[in-house]
């Protein structure tokens, strides 16, 4: 049954899922059979899946979960609910590890423009959001992209984090590393 649940999700496997990853998928099953689609429970369960699938590093499983995942809390909580923004950072991340460079830096973009619309321009969330895009610039060998939006998260950071929260001191550990 759980194989047949994974080709009805598009979910191309291996071979039979580990012990969390079948654990989640029944609760999703179970969650979309009793509540329906639609159910904020069941897209958060969706959300777990791909988050299950990504910590095991199964990023061909993950990236069309998180993608699911985001179109759902769309139609289910609409684009400005912060479960909604929570699945654009996941979805961006996993584009990210999956080495997809060109859907992860419109997706974190994405992201960071609707915390700084959603949240405004100081929320911790937004702070994070702009960091990984800095981030995703430095990888796809961006460096002055990379170097101005570090400088202002930074700044930012320190204003209102602090100069000691693990947040500011990634970022200033991160510019340190590429300003030289």
């Amino acid at each position: 049954m759980i194989m047949e649940i994974l080709d009805a999700f598009g979910i191309a496997t291996a071979g039979a899922p580990d012990a969390e990853a079948d654990d989640v998928l029944g609760t999703l099953a179970d969650r979309e059979r009793v509540l329906g689609p639609d159910h904020p429970d069941t897209v958060a369960s969706c959300g777990n899946l791909a988050a299950t699938f990504y910590l095991a590093k199964r990023l061909k499983d993950a990236v069309p979960m998180y993608e699911r995942t985001l179109r759902d809390c769309e139609r289910v909580h609409g684009h400005d609910h912060p479960e909604t923004l929570t699945a654009q950072g996941n979805l961006a991340s996993a584009y990210m590890s999956a080495r997809r460079l060109a859907e992860a830096i419109p997706m974190y973009e994405r992201a960071l423009a609707d915390c700084e619309r959603v949240l405004g321009a100081d929320h911790a969330d937004t702070l994070t959001a702009r960091y990984n895009a800095g981030s995703a610039y430095l990888s796809a060998r961006r460096q002055a992209d990379a170097i101005g939006v570090f400088k202002r998260t930074l700044a930012d950071c320190e204003r209102v984090l602090g100069p000691s929260h693990q947040l500011t001191e990634t970022v200033r550990e991160s510019l340190a590393a590429i300003s030289g």
